[in-house]
Parts: structure tokens; sequence; C-alpha cells
């Protein structure tokens, strides 16, 4: 069955500048983004993906391509004709009105009946648990409700598709974990598609349905949070998401041979790489480590460090390539590895994945 689509960009571009003083913050960008999921753009700053929720949301217009939203072509719609909703990194709220005020502004500058407006107001006050604050003002409030405000007020028209802005950046550590989760809830409770910025990981791959990865106005890849960290498509994925090890060599059949002269089985690899120079990484939770043996890479314990619920154990091989591997640390706190101790190094099924440059 064929997944509907709600917003479909075809071949985007979007130029800042003219003549040879000209930058592309978005180049042949397409991207599908489905009804009802949490479609994350995720990449660093200046990777073109507050340009591309922008275009969506009408503040911008393309230099080249189009925007659709629900099979219409909104390319040049102005914002106000869109049935998108915005929540702003500073979430713009109005500091002398009222929770209640500030969720209902939206409607009421839509000309809807009063009773409308009071009765979407209270619902929207129940979704983001926040009755009992419907009368103060949000200047007095703290930046998690302030957040919850804004996100009632986006969502109380009911669009179709809610754009957010990095807005979380601006939370404390643990608050923002806290509205993570209820970030997501309203997504579920609403069935509204919503697609979210950010450069932070975590928030990726902890909120979404699905995550656009992007760098330099490209998208480099699409895919479950799963599918993005298990199998990333090219070194750039592979290094943002998440750690991982790199390690250069020759592919052979089925294998790649390190500098070192050590092969390393890879399922992934085509009969037309055999004899290129490839990267492969591995993550350092499948990296496993053990004695010195035929069986498994020969390495040197170089660093140990103690993360608590982890330690990272930094081994180098026999031309000096560092490999990191990631333990469970037991509850004394000691890895049982010592600096300096010879181990054995060696990857589970399917852990070896050659990316491309």
């Amino acid at each position: 069955m064929t997944e509907e689509v709600t917003i479909s960009a075809r071949n985007v571009i979007k130029a800042f500048g003219q003549g040879s003083a000209s930058v592309r913050a978005l180049d042949d960008v397409s991207v599908d983004i489905r009804k009802g999921e949490f479609f994350t753009l995720l990449g660093p700053s200046g990777c073109g993906k507050t340009t591309l929720l922008r275009l969506i949301a009408g503040f911008e217009m393309p230099t080249g391509g189009t925007i659709e939203l629900d099979g219409v072509d909104i390319t040049t719609l102005p914002p106000n004709k869109r049935p998108v909703n915005t929540v702003f990194q500073s979430y713009a709220l109005f500091p002398h009105l009222t929770v209640a005020q500030n969720i209902g502004f939206g409607l009421q500058m839509q000309g809807k009946p009063a009773a409308q407006v009071k009765a979407r107001t209270n619902e929207m006050l129940e979704l983001v648990k926040l009755e009992s604050l419907a009368n103060r003002k949000v200047g007095q409030m703290s930046g998690g409700q302030q957040q919850r405000v804004a996100l009632a007020r986006a969502l109380a028209p009911q669009p179709k598709v809610l754009l957010l802005d990095e807005p979380l950046s601006a939370l404390d550590l643990q608050l923002r974990k806290e509205m993570q989760s209820e970030l997501k809830r309203l997504q579920m409770e609403t069935g509204i598609t919503f697609v979210f910025v950010t450069h932070d990981q975590e928030e990726a791959l902890t909120m979404s349905d699905r995550i656009g990865v992007m760098s330099n106005g490209k998208l480099q890849q699409v895919g479950t949070p799963k599918e993005i960290y298990t199998t990333p498509k090219n070194r750039f994925v592979a290094s943002f998401i998440g750690e991982t090890n790199f390690l250069p060599g020759t592919a052979e059949d089925g294998a790649v041979r390190l500098s070192n002269g050590d092969r390393i089985a890879v399922e992934t690899l085509r009969a037309v790489d055999k004899g290129r120079a490839v990267t492969v990484t591995v993550r350092p939770e499948q990296v496993r480590i053990g004695p010195a043996g035929k069986d498994a890479l020969a390495a040197k314990v170089t660093s140990l460090v103690y993360f608590g619920t982890d330690t990272h154990c930094h081994v180098a091989l026999s031309d000096g390539t560092e490999i990191v591997v990631r333990l469970q640390s037991p509850a004394s706190g000691d890895a049982g590895l010592s600096i300096g101790q010879d181990v054995g190094i060696s990857f589970g099924p399917g852990a070896a994945q050659v990316v491309e440059d």
C-alpha cells in the first residue's frame, strides 16, 4: 500500500545573492513527507534545513522547483493561504496576554465565533495540560510552559502541517528531554504531520518516524532512525549520527583488507568494489573485545574512559589505527582491562559497513 504524501518538494533550489556571489542554500532537494508522520530535518548549522522549512511555510520563495501540499502546488502561495503553522525557536508569544488569550489569538484573527474560540482553546489547554494556568500571563511562566502555549496556539487552527524550527534549543537538558516526549505525544494524539528541524541527533533519533539528513544544501539520506543509524549512506551521515569508527582499506571478495594486512568481512560489498579503495564504518557498541587470538584483529589498549553506564576502550591496531569500543560498565566501574594490554578485536555479523566518502 502506498503511503499518502502530505508535503512533496521536487528539485527545490534556493539561492541567495546574485551572479558569482550567489550561494545555494538548497541544491536540487526532493523529498516526500507522509501524512501523519513525525519527519525531522537534521543537520549542522548552515546545511539548509531551516531554509527548506521556510519554503514550506511560505516565508521564502524557491529559486527553482516546486512544493505541493496534498497534491496542490503551493510554491508561490503566501503564508496566510497555506494550511500550515510554525512554532519558532523564540515562541513569539504575547507576554501581556494570558495563556488562553494567546492560544485563541489565531482563531480570533480568522474571525471564528467567540463560542468556537473558547471551546477550541479549552481543548488545547487540556491537550497540553495547562488548564489550571489558563488565566496566567505567559510572561510569568517557565520556558517549558511557554513552549506548551506556543504548541497549543499553533495547533488550535488544526493545520495540516505543523513546522517546528528548533523549538527545544533554548531549554535546559532535563526539560528538553521531557518536551521531546511531550512533542511526540502531541503528534500522535492529533495525527497532524510534524516537520521538525534540529541539529541534535538524539532528538532526531528518539522522536522521528523518519529523518532527512542534510549537508551543504543537499539531502544526504532519508530513512527511519534505525536505517539511518545502522546503514548510513555515506561518511557524513555515519559521522553525524552517533559515534563511529572509520577504517580505510581495499575491497576484496567479501572483505576489506586494511593497511596493516588484516581483513574484515563485509557482507554488503559489491563485485564492482573489488580492488577499490573503500572506507568501512563500525559503531563502537558493535565492536567485540576479547583475548588476542587468530580469529581476531590484534590490538593494544591505549586508554579507558569511564562514562558511568559505558566505558569507552580505545585500542590501536598494529599500524596505529585507532578503534573505539563501547562497553557496558560493570557495577564496580572497572572494565577489567588495563592500558597496554594486548586484546583481540572482532565484529558481529553485519556490523561492518562500507560507506561512500
